[in-house]
């Protein structure tokens, strides 16, 4: 139940208006600082010796600088959390912005990747005009200005001060070049290590790694301090303005008494990335010393139940835990792994007593987690949680009708709206404003519907006790099996329950035809804003997406269909 979900239809617009706003942002800073660096007078005679790289370089570490100020924010689950919740009177569209935050998050480290190596690319030019111009035995303009270390030691411009002194030393000896280097490796290893393959095959590669953004920062903050990039000081500049005096330089007389006669001095740039960073790194240090408090508080495993499939269910208690349906925690397991959290959906509802989840095996982690708690003669493992944190699936009651799509273990938010619902039901709760609920599973082997039957056959048979029979409707699809149970369903087709879950409704064999349920739920609620809800695989996501942007009516009266997935 992990990956990244974009709104198509009539929300696709607020879905990807933030990317927008972060895109024409980027186009402007490093429009606007191309241009300035390529006209201010103070770095005239930089750009007499490096040219129009000097603006690539700084047009692009402006970028960086603002990028690198929005990296942490979507990590930072507890401020989306509290953005959701002060947000839950907002209109839709807002809270939307916030279920992108991952996907978001991915697209600014990316972008830091293709900044940081046209910045690097820029300097590498710049450090082979600087070597250049030192070199040169002319009497050029950059020739005059890279000597002028001879004559002071606050007028030096080139940072290179001798023939000898090659690129590869300046880039490894420097302060600017040294963090760079560390910065871009830190980065080339983040970026690589947090593709789908690694992340899915190997987690504790991306976790481990994903923390050199540490060593990033810490060297962001340093890479400008030493100032090698330097241009000519405002006091200088007003003695010797380099449009008039420029010419000076390469044909100075002797005895020359002219006011540009006076040689310029020059200062280096001042380190400003600090001022980017420190507000969004206090952020997330203080969002870490919670989420660590949070993590400490002592959680009681109340129950624990292994499920057909190899699915884990544990019930917890914590003191002073509150949570919506829908909603996620970190897990961790510190006789496991001291370091490593994993996401999982909670399936419980805010009514009980208790919160739970349910765990499938899918790797290390998990296999040794449900191997720990089947053994018996062992001891409770203590169990640590930090949340829970907000999803899209919290706005599922703000919809008039709601498709429900879960795919595998990715039905457990599902599992907490379905128990929220019966529990209102019971109580007879008249705000709910859900009119309409469809709910689609899709499981590849029968075993898979095992541990979510009894909730299914409870909603039925409440429902039908209230008069409330079609408020729910949900089909299951099994999408793999072999001769054996068809022939088994086959035979006992005409019975009143269902031969592989034992409910009323049929179980499927196959995929769902998107395009057909789409058109029912359509044509069943011709002027409904149909909210559609996923915890499934990107290619799943995808058909969806798609089928929300073809059944959605233009005209405002008519149905309209909301995609929202869930984003760990």
């Amino acid at each position: 139940a992990m990956g990244k979900g974009r709104s198509w239809g009539p929300s696709w617009g607020c879905g990807l208006s933030l990317q927008a706003a972060w895109l024409g942002i980027n186009i402007f800073l490093f429009t606007y600082y191309f241009l300035f660096f390529d006209r201010d007078e103070r770095y005239f005679y930089t750009r007499a010796i490096l040219g129009s790289a000097l603006a690539w370089a700084r047009a692009s570490a402006k970028c960086l600088n603002f990028n690198s100020m929005l990296i942490l924010l979507p990590v930072c689950r507890n401020l989306l959390s509290f953005l959701r919740g002060t947000c839950s009177c907002c209109q839709r569209t807002l809270r939307k912005q916030l279920d992108h935050n991952l996907t978001f998050h991915k697209l600014v480290a990316y972008t830091l990747a293709l900044l940081t190596a046209v910045h690097t690319i820029a300097h590498l030019f710049n450090l082979e005009r600087y070597n250049g111009s030192q070199q040169a035995m002319d009497l050029s303009l950059p020739a005059v200005l890279s000597k002028m270390h001879l004559q002071g030691s606050n007028k030096w411009l080139n940072p290179i001060h001798s023939n000898q002194t090659t690129v590869e030393y300046v880039a490894f000896t420097t302060i600017p070049g040294l963090t760079g280097v560390i910065i871009t490796l830190a980065l080339i290893l983040m970026v690589t290590s947090s593709t789908e393959f690694i992340r899915r095959n190997y987690f504790e590669v991306f976790w481990y790694t994903h923390h050199l953004f540490i060593i990033y920062f810490a060297g962001l903050v340093i890479h400008g301090i030493a100032g090698l990039v330097r241009g000519q000081t405002e006091e200088s500049i007003k003695e010797v303005h380099p449009h008039h005096c420029a010419q000076y330089l390469t044909h100075k007389d002797k005895h020359c008494n002219h006011d540009c006669c006076k040689d310029p001095e020059f200062g280096s740039i001042p380190a400003e990335s600090w001022k980017w960073v420190l507000a969004p790194v206090l952020l997330y240090i203080f969002e870490r010393i919670l989420r660590v408090w949070r993590a400490r508080q002592k959680v009681v495993v109340t129950k624990v139940v292994m499920h057909p499939a190899r699915v884990l269910e544990l019930q917890m208690q914590k003191k002073g835990f509150r949570m919506e349906v829908g909603q996620y925690i970190f897990v961790n397991c510190p006789s496991i792994s001291l370091l490593e959290w994993h996401p999982f959906t909670l399936t419980s509802a805010p009514e009980e007593d208790f919160f739970s989840i349910h765990i499938r095996a899918a790797g290390d982690w998990t296999e040794r987690l449900i191997d720990t708690f089947q053994q018996q003669n062992l001891e409770m493992p203590r169990i640590e949680v930090d949340g829970p944190f907000g999803t899209a699936s919290e706005d599922v009651f703000q919809y008039e009708v709601a498709m429900l799509v879960g795919a595998g273990i990715g039905v457990t938010p599902f599992a907490s709206i379905l128990k929220s619902i019966w529990y209102k039901f019971q109580q007879g709760d008249q705000t709910l404003k859900t009119k309409k609920i469809y709910f689609y599973w899709l499981c590849r082997d029968t075993g898979a519907f095992a541990w979510f039957n009894d909730l299914l056959a409870s909603l039925e048979q409440k429902m039908a006790e209230s008069g409330k029979a079609d408020f729910l409707t949900y089909r299951l699809f099994l999408t793999g099996w072999d001769t054996i149970i068809a022939n088994n369903v086959a035979l006992r087709f005409d019975t009143a329950v269902d031969t592989v879950t034992g409910l009323r409704h049929k179980t499927i064999f196959g995929r769902p035809m998107w395009n057909s349920e789409f058109t029912a739920v359509a044509a069943a609620h011709p002027r409904s804003v149909v909210g559609v809800f996923l915890c499934g695989p990107g290619a799943l996501a995808k058909s969806l997406q798609k089928s929300c942007h073809q059944h959605s009516s233009l005209d405002p009266r008519k149905v309209k269909f909301y995609f929202n997935k869930e984003n760990f």
